[in-house]
């Protein structure tokens, strides 16, 4: 059932314009996506929800958008060139080779054979020359995680925006790993984007925080229509943080295949303003110390992939059975789709247009005049439209319009003039 749902959501994300494998014309690249006009609006809605609720409702968060790539003595500083590693095996059957760690029952997924060479740490950033001359003088390597900017950018921030501790740094943007592994659709790629907090706080207030920051991530996912059932906290182990980490926790989602990382929130302690030998000094009480830094940190594109795991369901059989995502209205790629009741009618195309362009300029907006209205339904169903807009006879006639609700497919009569406060009360 697991494995018939996963295979579900990723043909529709294909189908209906979600996300399309990069370069497909030329065979595609492993672990390259292209987001088609729907996963892109999904992406963009979840980046905006992310950064209203982080950045946008606290007075104590700011933003910054860093470069992509950075002098790579940030990266020596920072422990990456060293330890920045994942354990590569090759298999002495196939010489097909993978990430140790994900091999199930160590035995080759491409032959089967269960023989493969010793272990061997294997960098993950992707290197590239900056200038004319490709050598050592000009190395550098693209961004694995977006916040070594925020980290560089500490001082410029503190002595710009005049903040207080405790406070916050946010920053969404690129973010490249050369994975050994990849797969499961767009769980684990190798361009990917990255929300991420950096949480400055006083050292004793450290552990405080990070509470205080797990319970607000959980929160967000089901404000956002998740079901709490699927997701779950798992501490890591000491063999598995990352070198800078003294605590962390993941919030794991129940994907298909079982529960896999959706975000992570780390005490990486003061190992980042450390080695880059920044500090902070309270101008009230003169004390200058290392802050201690707390990070919630999520792929973008795996949440969009967990949204829409949550979301898929199927109702009804046969003819009347149907495909629905129940994403949350803030979520959904179009809010509202507007029909005329028959396209060949100039009268009611003529409304329905009207109707569209009104509420177009507020909220993205779907129009669709093909095939029949039931049709019509089904197909806003299927990419999580929550509400459709028909206009019929009586519309010419009482200047009333028939909403559906995607969820319930309830149908209301609704005065056209109070539409666009009705949709604004429930995005």
């Amino acid at each position: 059932m697991a494995s018939d749902r996963f295979e579900k959501v990723v043909s529709l994300a294909k189908r209906r314009g979600f996300v399309y494998p990069s370069s497909e014309i030329y065979g595609g690249l492993s672990g390259f996506w292209d987001f088609g006009p729907l996963g892109t609006e999904l992406k963009n809605n979840i980046k905006s929800a992310w950064w209203e609720t982080v950045v946008w409702s606290r007075e104590d968060v700011v933003g910054l958008d860093s470069a992509i790539i950075y002098n790579p003595k940030v990266w020596e500083a920072s422990g990456h060139t060293e330890n920045f590693a994942d354990p590569l095996v090759e298999c002495k059957g196939c010489h097909q080779r993978f990430r140790e760690d994900t091999l199930e029952k160590k035995q080759c997924p491409n032959c089967g054979g269960k023989e493969f060479t010793k272990p061997k740490m294997f960098n993950l950033m992707f290197k590239t020359y900056v200038g004319p001359v490709e050598d050592e003088e000009g190395l550098a390597y693209l961004r694995p995680e977006t916040a070594q900017g925020i980290f560089i950018n500490f001082q410029n921030i503190v002595n710009t925006n005049r903040l207080k501790m405790p406070f916050g740094i946010a920053q969404i943007g690129k973010a490249f790993r050369n994975e050994i592994t990849t797969g499961n659709f767009i769980f684990r790629s190798r361009e990917f984007e990255q929300a991420e907090l950096e949480w400055f706080c006083h050292p004793k207030e450290a552990d405080k925080w990070f509470k205080f920051w797990q319970k607000e991530r959980i929160s967000w996912y089901e404000a956002l229509g998740m079901k709490r059932k699927s997701l779950r906290f798992r501490e890591h182990e000491v063999t598995e943080r990352a070198h800078y980490a003294v605590t962390a926790f993941d919030i794991e989602y129940n994907f298909p295949w079982g529960w896999g990382e959706l975000e992570g929130i780390a005490n990486r302690s003061d190992f980042d303003l450390k080695v880059h030998n920044l500090s902070y000094k309270d101008e009230e009480t003169g004390e200058e110390f290392v802050p201690y830094v707390v990070e919630p940190s999520v792929g973008i594109e795996r949440s969009a992939f967990a949204f829409l795991l949550d979301s898929y369901d199927e109702e009804g059989e046969g003819s009347k059975k149907r495909v629905v995502l129940k994403l949350h209205p803030r979520l959904a790629p179009y809010k509202v789709a507007v029909f005329p009741l028959v396209a060949n009618k100039p009268n009611l195309v003529k409304k329905a247009r009207g109707i569209y362009d009104s509420l177009k300029g507020e909220f993205p907006v779907a129009w669709d005049d093909r095939g029949n209205i039931g049709k019509r339904y089904f197909a806003q169903d299927e990419i999580g439209t929550p509400w459709c807009v028909t206009v019929d006879y009586d519309t010419l006639e009482d200047g009333t319009v028939t909403v559906r609700d995607r969820d319930t497919t309830k149908q209301d009569r609704i005065v056209i003039d109070d539409l666009l406060p009705y949709f604004s009360s429930k995005i």
